[in-house]
C-alpha cells in the first residue's frame, strides 16, 4: 500500500520498506544460482562457488544498521546539461548499492561518486544540491527526518539535530555504523588517492579510527581488482581494539578486510614469551638497529681464494678467484641499496651466484667454439664444485640464529655494532644468561621485530596493495619498518595522536614516523574537531598538553551537549563502586578504568556489590552495560559514561612520568557523554 502522498515521514518509511524487499530479492537471485553447467572443472567450481558465498554475504540485511540514512535531491541530474528547466535526480544514500527488478537504483553506495556531496555540500558550496535530508532511526526503524536546502539562500545554515543525536546516542553492542556522521574534513582524507600515503594526526574524538575504516572501505570500492591481487590490511594495537572495531567494516560495505597487531605481523618466526626492561626495549626498538643486522649479515659473505673447477666430459672450465671476486663485489653491490628496495635480498643473491659462476663457465665454453644452451648452463650451477664454492663462500642465514647470536655473543655484538651502538647500549640488550637454542629462548617481542627485520634482510617480505595503520604513535622505530615492510609497493594510511603516545619509545613527530616507515612522501593532516569527547571533559584532559605534547593544537569540541564531569574525594573502593552505580541508571555503556594493579581489587568491590562487569572487548548488552578496563588497555576504546579511578596511580603504572601522564590523557578521553573522576591520593599537580 503506498504512502499518504502529505505525509513524508511515511514515503520514506515506504521506501525503506521497498528498499529491504529489493535487497532481499537480489540475494534471493544469487542463492538461486545454478552453476552445475557453467564450470568447466571442479577447481572453478570452487572459486564460483566460494564468489558465490561471499555475494551472499555482502548482500546480508543488517537489521540494526539503517540500510540508507540520507537523501539527495539534485538540482540537475549528475554529469548531464545543467541548463535551465533540465530535471534533477534523487539519490538514497546508504550502506551498500541496491537496485529493484529493473536495475533502477533504490539505494547509493556511499562511497560511490554521486554521493559525495551529502558529506561535502554546504551553504557555500552547494555542489548542486537543492535538498540534502538526514534520517533518524531508533533500533532499525525509521522515526525522523531533517532537511537541509542548501541551494535556497534564504535558509539559514543550521547544526545538524540528527547528526549530533547520532553522534551523541548510547553505546550498547559493538562499535555503531558510523557512515552516517563523517565530516567533511574527514570525507577529504577518506577519498584521497589509493597512490599516497596519509598520516592523520587527531586527538581523542576526532574520528582518527572513522576516517581509516571508511577510507579502506571506499579504497576497496574504488580499487576493487587492484586491492583484490594485492591485499589489504589494518593494524592495531591490542586484540581488544581488534574486536572492537570489527563489526564496522561489514556496516561499511565491506567483509573481508584481515585485521592484525604488529605482534601478529612479526609472530611467525618466534614464540614470544618474555619481556624486556624499557631500557632494553628503546635500543632493541632503535632504528639504528637495522644497521647492526645488515651488517652482520652481510658479514657471512666471505671473498674467494680458490678458483671453481668444472669438470664437464673431458674437458675442464676454471673460474679464477678474481673472477669470483668480481661476481660476488657485483651481487654484494645489488644488495647494499636495500633502503631504496630495488635490490637483491641476501637469499636471492645466493641463490643468483651460482648461474652468475655457470654464466662465466658458458662464456669460456662460447670462446672455445661450443654453443651451450640454457640448459648446460643450468646442469654447471648445480654442479657439485660450484655447490661448495657458493656454501662456502654465501653460506644460508637462519635470521632467527643470527639474532641469538647478537644478542648472546658480546664479541660478535661489538664487532657488528662498532660506530652504531656505544658500549652501554651494547651491554643493555645482551642477554645475561647463555641459550642453548632458537627454541629454548625466551624471545620479547621486541626481539621478533629484530628476526622480522632479519628475514627481509634475507627474503624480500610479500607487500600489500594498502595499510591501514591505527593507534600509530605507540611503535617504535623498528616496528615502523615492519608495518612499512609490508606495503613498500603500496600505500598506507597512519592514524594516531602524539599526545597519547604512551610507551617509553613513543613517537616524536610523524615525519620521523613516515621516514621509519619507508613513506617520506605522505600527507599529514591535522583533525582538531572534536565529535565525541564531551567539551568538559576534553577541557579538563587537555590540561596535560603542556606537559606531554608541547605544541599540539588542542581539540575543540563542536558538542552543543557540554556532557557531564565531576571530580571527587573518595574514602576506597566502595564509593568507586557506588559512582559506577550512579552513571549506570543511565541508558548505555559504562567503562570503570584504572591502574592495572588496582584491576583485582575493584573486581572484588563489583562483586560484593552484585554488580557484573565485562572485559575489554566484550561486548555489552541490556544486562550487563559495565566493563572494568585496565588503563593499559583502555585506548582505542570508548564508553558512554566513564568512572576513572585513582588518577595518580595511573600515572605511577608507567616506566616515566611523561609515559603516565600520556597514559591519564588516554584514560580522561573515553569517556562520549560524561566522566566522574574519583581519587584518594592528591591529583597529579599537571591537572591543577
Amino acid at each position: 500500500m503506498s504512502a499518504p502522498v502529505d505525509d513524508p515521514l511515511a514515503r520514506e518509511r515506504s521506501h525503506l520498506s521497498e528498499s529491504r524487499s529489493a535487497l532481499r530479492a537480489m540475494r534471493e537471485d544469487v542463492e538461486s544460482l545454478d552453476i552445475s553447467d557453467v564450470t568447466a572443472n571442479w577447481v572453478n567450481a570452487e572459486v564460483l562457488a566460494r564468489q558465490i558465498e561471499e555475494r551472499i554475504k555482502a548482500l546480508a540485511d543488517l537489521s540494526d544498521t539503517p540500510l540508507f540514512f540520507g537523501r539527495l535531491d539534485y538540482l540537475h541530474a549528475p554529469g548531464a546539461d545543467q541548463a535551465e528547466g533540465a530535471e534533477g535526480e534523487r539519490f538514497y544514500i546508504g550502506r551498500r548499492h541496491v537496485h529493484d527488478h529493473d536495475g533502477d537504483p533504490m539505494v547509493i553506495d556511499w562511497r560511490a561518486p554521486v554521493s559525495q556531496p551529502f558529506y561535502r555540500a554546504s551553504k557555500k558550496d552547494p555542489m548542486d544540491i537543492a535538498l540534502r535530508r538526514r534520517f533518524g532511526y531508533t533500533g532499525g526503524d525509521l522515526t525522523a527526518y531533517e532537511d537541509e536546502h542548501l541551494s535556497d539562500p534564504a535558509e539559514a545554515a543550521t547544526t545538524s539535530k540528527l547528526l549530533q543525536q547520532e553522534i551523541e546516542r548510547p553505546r550498547v553492542g559493538p562499535m555503531r555504523d558510523i557512515v552516517a556522521t563523517i565530516q567533511p574534513e574527514q570525507d577529504e582524507i577518506v577519498r584521497s588517492g589509493l597512490s599516497g600515503t596519509v598520516c592523520v594526526q587527531g586527538g581523542p574524538g576526532t574520528g582518527k579510527t572513522a576516517v581509516g575504516l571508511h577510507r579502506v572501505a571506499y579504497l576497496l570500492y574504488a580499487h576493487r581488482e587492484r586491492l583484490a591481487r594485492t591485499g589489504t590490511l589494518v593494524i592495531g594495537p591490542n586484540r581488544s581494539f581488534l574486536h572492537y572495531i570489527e563489526q564496522v567494516l561489514p556496516a561499511l560495505g565491506e567483509l573481508a578486510v584481515r585485521q592484525a597487531t604488529v605482534d601478529d605481523l612479526v609472530a611467525g618466526n618466534v614464540e614470544v614469551r618474555g619481556t624486556d626492561e624499557a631500557a632494553t626495549a628503546i635500543v632493541k626498538g632503535d632504528a639504528r638497529m637495522a644497521e647492526v643486522l645488515r651488517r652482520a649479515v652481510r658479514a657471512h659473505v666471505s671473498m674467494p681464494t680458490e678458483p671453481v673447477v668444472v669438470v664437464r666430459g673431458s674437458r675442464r672450465w676454471r673460474v679464477s678467484a678474481y673472477e669470483l671476486e668480481e661476481i660476488v663485489r657485483e651481487l654484494l653491490s645489488n644488495t647494499s641499496r636495500y633502503r631504496d628496495g630495488r635490490d637483491f635480498r641476501y637469499g636471492a643473491a645466493r641463490e643468483a651466484l651460482p648461474q652468475r659462476i655457470a654464466h662465466a663457465v658458458l662464456v669460456q665454453m662460447e670462446r672455445s667454439g661450443e654453443a651451450p644452451d640454457d640448459r648446460v648452463q643450468d646442469a654447471v650451477a648445480r654442479n657439485s664444485a660450484v655447490k661448495a664454492a657458493v656454501k662456502e663462500i654465501w653460506p644460508p642465514v637462519d635470521p632467527a640464529k643470527l639474532v641469538l647470536r647478537l644478542l648472546t655473543d658480546a664479541d660478535f655484538l661489538a664487532v657488528h655494532a662498532e660506530g652504531v651502538l656505544s658500549a652501554d647500549e651494547q651491554k643493555t640488550i645482551l642477554w645475561a644468561k647463555p641459550v642453548r637454542s632458537v627454541k629454548s629462548a625466551k624471545w620479547s617481542a621486541a626481539d621478533a621485530v629484530l628476526i622480522d627485520e632479519t628475514t627481509d634482510l634475507v627474503r624480500r617480505t610479500h607487500s600489500l596493495g594498502h595499510v591501514v595503520l591505527d593507534e600509530a604513535q605507540d611503535l617504535s622505530p623498528m616496528q615502523y619498518r615492519a608495518v612499512g615492510r609490508r606495503c613498500t609497493t603500496g600505500s598506507a594510511t597512519v592514524l594516531g595522536d602524539l599526545a597519547q603516545g604512551t610507551t617509553p619509545w613513543a613517537t616524536r613527530s610523524w615525519d620521523e614516523a613516515l621516514a621509519h616507515l619507508g613513506k617520506t612522501d605522505g600527507v599529514i593532516e591535522e583533525l582538531t574537531a572534536g565529535f565525541r569527547v564531551p567539551t568538559d571533559v576534553i577541557t579538563y584532559a587537555s590540561r596535560l598538553l603542556p606537559h606531554i605534547a608541547p605544541g599540539l593544537t588542542p581539540v575543540a569540541s563542536v558538542r552543543e551537549n557540554p556532557g557531564f564531569f565531576e571530580v571527587r574525594t573518595v574514602a576506597g573502593p566502595a564509593e568507586v563502586v557506588a559512582a559506577c552505580g550512579e552513571l549506570l541508571r543511565n541508558e548505555g555503556s559504562t567503562g570503570l578504568i584504572a591502574a592495572d594493579a588496582r584491576i583485582p581489587e575493584l573486581s572484588e568491590a563489583l562483586a560484593s556489590a552484585g554488580i557484573t562487569h565485562l572485559s575489554p572487548g566484550e561486548e555489552t548488552t541490556r544486562d550487563t552495560r559495565l566493563t572494568l578496563v585496565p588503563a593499559s588497555l583502555a585506548k582505542g576504546l570508548e564508553y558512554d559514561y566513564v568512572v576513572l579511578d585513582e588518577p595518580q596511580a595511573v600515572v605511577d603504572g608507567e616506566p616515566d612520568e611523561r609515559t603516565g601522564l600520556r597514559r591519564l590523557y588516554v584514560t580522561l578521553t573515553r569517556a562520549v557523554s560524561g566522566l566522574i573522576v574519583t581519587h584518594t591520593a592528591p591529583l597529579p599537580w599537571q591537572l591543577a
